[in-house]
C-alpha cells in the first residue's frame, strides 16, 4: 500500500505488477480507482456550464454517453484531463484526477460525491465475459456509453471506459455494495491489480498522466491531443491563449521513445540527438508486453519524426533509443 493523492492505494497484490499487467493484456483485472474524483453537476443549465468550461463539445455525444475532455488554465495549460459521464438530460458526473477535485469544483461548481461511491475498473479482453457472472446488463454496456444498472439489487452507474488500452467497464457503486462487487469479481476469475500495473498499462497504451504529460506549461497541442479541442463550439476557458499558441506554432511536442533491453528510461531524463539536448522524458518504464523500455518525452519540434535516433541519460549512462509512434501496444481485445 502506498499514499497517493490523499488515499492509501494498492501498488500491487500477491502476483506483482508484471503479472497483473500481463493478466490485463490476456484476460481481465479489476482496479479499485475510488481515489478518482466525482463531481455531480445537474440542472437545466448544467450542460451549458460544462460547455463553457471544457475544451471538447458535448454536442458530439448525448445523454447516456461519456466523453474525454480537458479543463484549461488561463494560459491554456491543462489544469486537468477529465472524463464526463452524461447520465441523463440534466445530470453529469465529472471525473477529475485524484488531487484535482477541488480545483475542478472551483471551475465548474457542482457537488463532490467522491465519498459516497467506489469505482471499480474491470479491464481486459475477457473483462465483459467474466462480468456476466455478476450482471449481463453491466457486461453489455458499450464503449463510452453510460447506463444505470442494478448489481446485487443496488443501482450503480456503469460506463464503457478505462485507462489501460483494453476493453472493459468502470462501475461507480455505492460504498455499501462495493466490497461485495469486488469480491464477486475475484470469485468470477478477475485478478486484482494495483497502481503499478495501471501505470505500465496506460504507458504502453500511449495514454497521458496528469502531472507528467499534462500540467503547467503543457497544452493539449503540445501533448498531441488537439483532437480534444472543439474550436468551433464557441468560447471556453483558455481558448484565447490556446488559439494564440496554435497560430504561433509549437516549439516542442510529446513523442514516444523505444529503447532496447530491460533497463528502462525514467521520468526527468535528458534526451539528446547527436550530443545536443532536444528534450526531457516525462514517463518511462519497462514494458512487460514488449519486453523492453518505453518512454514519453517532450522534444524539440524538429526531432519528432518516428525513426529519429536519440540518447537518454539514465543516471549518467546513455541509453540508445528511437522516436516511435504511439500507442506502443495496441489493445488485445477484438
Amino acid at each position: 500500500m502506498v499514499p497517493f493523492g490523499g488515499w492509501e492505494m494498492p501498488l500491487s497484490y500477491e502476483s506483482g505488477t508484471v503479472s497483473e499487467h500481463l493478466r490485463c493484456r490476456s484476460d481481465s483485472v479489476v482496479f479499485d480507482v475510488s481515489h478518482l474524483g466525482t463531481v455531480r453537476v445537474s440542472g437545466s443549465d448544467a450542460k451549458e456550464g460544462l460547455q463553457r468550461a471544457f475544451t471538447n463539445d458535448l454536442n458530439k455525444i448525448g445523454p447516456g454517453r461519456a466523453q474525454y475532455t480537458h479543463l484549461l488554465d488561463a494560459d491554456a495549460s491543462v489544469l486537468d484531463d477529465i472524463i464526463v459521464w452524461w447520465i441523463d438530460d440534466e445530470t453529469f458526473d465529472v471525473m477529475p484526477n485524484a488531487s484535482n477535485t477541488s480545483r475542478v469544483i472551483d471551475a465548474i461548481s457542482g457537488r463532490d460525491t467522491t465519498e459516497s461511491r467506489a469505482i471499480l475498473a474491470v479491464q481486459g479482453p475477457r473483462a465483459r465475459q467474466r462480468m456476466q457472472a455478476l450482471s449481463a446488463e453491466a457486461a453489455a454496456v458499450p464503449r463510452f456509453a453510460v447506463q444505470r444498472v442494478g448489481i446485487f439489487e443496488t443501482q450503480c452507474l456503469v460506463a464503457g471506459t478505462g485507462y489501460t488500452g483494453e476493453d472493459g467497464i468502470e462501475i461507480a457503486a455505492p460504498v455499501s455494495v462495493a466490497e461485495k462487487i469486488f469480491d464477486a469479481l475475484l470469485d468470477a476469475g478477475v485478478t486484482p491489480a494495483g497502481l503499478g500495473a495501471r501505470d505500465t498499462l496506460r504507458l504502453e497504451a500511449g495514454l497521458p498522466l496528469h502531472g507528467h504529460e499534462l500540467g503547467p506549461g503543457i497544452t493539449p497541442l503540445h501533448a498531441g491531443l488537439g483532437w480534444v479541442v472543439a474550436w468551433n463550439k464557441g468560447d471556453f476557458r483558455g481558448k484565447a491563449a490556446l488559439t494564440a499558441i496554435r497560430e504561433a506554432g509549437l516549439n516542442r511536442k510529446l513523442v514516444g521513445i523505444s529503447t532496447p533491453g530491460r533497463r528502462p528510461p525514467r521520468e526527468g531524463c535528458v534526451v539528446s540527438h547527436l550530443s545536443h539536448k532536444i528534450g526531457t522524458t516525462t514517463s518511462g518504464n519497462f514494458s512487460p508486453t514488449l519486453n523492453h523500455g518505453i518512454a514519453f518525452a517532450f522534444v524539440d519540434i524538429e526531432h519528432i519524426e518516428p525513426g529519429t535516433e536519440v540518447a537518454i541519460d539514465v543516471r549518467g549512462t546513455d541509453l540508445a533509443g528511437s522516436v516511435v509512434t504511439t500507442p506502443f501496444v495496441k489493445k488485445q481485445s477484438g
